[in-house]
């Protein structure tokens, strides 16, 4: 057997650009380095060369169990686990190597992967995402070109986690005294690409099975380097590009993947590393959060900090289509349990703790139905739900980090009732994807309907009415005119999949499918269309399910 410096190792399951990233990394390779790929469950044509090493598994045995075994191959004194749809700087391996310590994890700077883009013959073209129907312009058929190329605008090279141990960027590390070195600590990775000695891999159990397949990797290594006395540093002299699928339909995850998974792999780590049971340790998690402090989300110990309940502040008039109503609140109880939602309905519902008012639908009812939600819920984190939004469990796992701050999930897509056209703008805030802290809440939201029965009870007409609320604004935190209630401030975040929401004939607000409806350019940035949508697939078979009453 051939001596190696460094193996890669490549867990791929159903990946269209794997042959292009073996391609890639033989050209750039210039130390003594081998490429060792586990196909798991498929097979796949790939470059022949003496120093890359093919394992097949006619059957899939999972992403982690993938990696292991590739692991169990090789003798060099260094691994590096890479995604199977990645490009890699010339001479990264030696550029890598070079600054290793042993007890390092390394990770190389990231630029997000421009791999393809869909074009029709006419010329126009839809950056990568799920196989398009036709051409949105011109409606002529869309074929697949190759870029391969990294995406130099959308560099990342540090990373932390939240109170739920979930992935998070942590992009102003970079202005941070300690994140100015070519040579910088991260307090944790992104789990496409690092690089650590054998030796630690096995030592650390650096790919445990029981997390499942896939998900946690990289909180699973950064926790159990920096726990163990080790360090995890990010090599700036060199970078990897990685692509990132998340739209789903043909442009999703390779191996299954489903919230109850995502759920097991969290609860996994936490125990391991907020509880404590990772018998390896040799620092507890508050010493790693000692050591990055200030970190957003943390501000806390640990060992003696009170779990934030979380609860559903669901309100609704009760105008729609039954069958999307049920649906949508069959979906919020995927995510949050029963006996934590409090229903504020104008007749009676059988949702949660229900309370029913005896009002007039309008915008003042709204408030006083949110009102008296938060003022019936003992939560210490409320989420608003609305009666026909789709809201995807994991969107219930975010804590707010801050009390005075409202929070808005943007990983919304806006889908037509009639075929499941969805459409996706940046950073779009609505009261449906709200998340705060509810006493916060309910001081906002007192003040807003005492100051929405002052104009009410004045006799005004109804048009100088829907101004003021207009100017007064729907979305807590959202705009700094006079009108606004206070000095709340919002921020935005997105859950890992998104949230529906359901464009029909009975909206409260208007649907817009062209861009040329909308006054200010700003709330058409990014815009998307798509048919299909992450981890969800086909959102016009979701809603044939609602309508013949299946379950989604």
């Amino acid at each position: 057997m051939k001596d190696y410096d460094l193996s890669i190792l490549i867990p791929a399951r159903n990946e269209e650009f794997l042959s292009l990233t073996v391609e890639n990394l033989l050209k750039n390779i210039r130390g003594k380095t081998e490429i060792i790929v586990v196909l798991d469950g498929y097979w796949d044509s790939i470059p022949d060369a003496p120093n890359v090493v093919i394992i097949h598994y006619e059957k899939s045995i999972g992403q982690r169990a993938a990696t292991n075994k590739a692991a169990s191959m090789s003798n060099a004194k260094y691994l590096m686990k890479l995604d199977a749809h990645c490009v890699v700087d010339e001479g990264f391996d030696v550029k890598m190597m070079a600054e290793m310590h042993d007890d390092w994890t390394m990770v190389p700077k990231m630029y997000n992967l421009h791999a393809f883009d869909w074009v029709c013959p006419q010329g126009h073209r839809i950056y990568q995402g799920p196989t398009p129907h036709h051409c949105l312009q011109c409606g002529q058929p869309m074929k697949k070109e190759i870029i391969f190329q990294p995406r130099w605008s959308r560099e990342s090279c540090f990373y932390r986690f939240d109170k739920t141990l979930h992935f998070q960027y942590w992009g102003d590390f970079k202005n941070r005294p300690e994140g100015k070195p070519d040579i910088a600590p991260s307090m944790s990775l992104q789990g496409s690409c690092f690089m650590m000695t054998r030796e630690r891999y096995w030592a650390l159990d650096i790919c445990d099975e029981r997390h499942g397949s896939w998900g946690q990797q990289g909180v699973e290594v950064a926790c159990k380097t920096w726990l163990s006395g080790g360090q995890v540093m990010v090599n700036k002299k060199t970078w990897y590009s990685h692509l990132f699928r998340t739209q789903g339909g043909d442009f999703g995850f390779p191996y299954p993947l489903s919230g109850n998974d995502i759920d097991k792999a969290r609860k996994y780590s936490r125990e391991l590393f907020i509880d404590g049971k990772w018998d390896k340790k040799i620092h507890d998690l508050d010493w790693l959060l000692e050591k990055f402090k200030p970190i957003p989300d943390w501000h806390y110990d640990t060992k003696d900090r009170k779990k934030q309940t979380k609860g559903v502040v669901y309100y609704t008039h009760g105008v729609g289509d039954p069958k999307i109503l049920e649906a949508c609140r069959n979906q919020i109880k995927k995510g949050i349990k029963e006996k934590h939602i409090v229903s504020v309905s104008l007749s009676p519902l059988k949702f949660g703790k229900n309370i029913v008012l005896d009002l007039n639908p309008g915008y003042l009812t709204m408030a006083k139905q949110i009102l008296t939600g938060l003022e019936n819920s003992t939560a210490d984190v409320i989420f608003f739900c609305e009666h026909d939004v789709l809201y995807h469990p994991i969107h219930f796992d975010f804590v707010p980090p801050r009390k005075d701050v409202i929070y808005y999930n943007t990983n919304v897509w806006r889908s037509r009732w009639e075929d499941g056209h969805s459409l996706y703008c940046n950073n779009l805030q609505q009261l449906s994807g709200l998340c705060a802290y509810r006493e916060t809440l309910i001081e906002h939201y007192r003040k807003r309907v005492a100051r929405l029965k002052a104009y009410f009870n004045n006799k005004i007409s109804d048009e100088d009415f829907s101004h003021f609320v207009r100017a007064m604004g729907f979305e807590p935190g959202t705009h700094n005119r006079p009108e606004k209630v206070d000095d709340l401030t919002a921020d935005s975040y997105q859950s890992d999949f998104p949230n529906i929401d359901i464009r029909h004939d009975l909206n409260t607000t208007p649907s817009r499918w062209n861009k040329d409806q909308f006054r200010n350019e700003r709330f058409t940035d990014g815009w998307t269309e798509r048919e299909e949508l992450p981890v969800w697939g086909s959102v016009r078979e979701i809603f044939d399910k609602i309508r013949n009453g299946q379950p989604i």
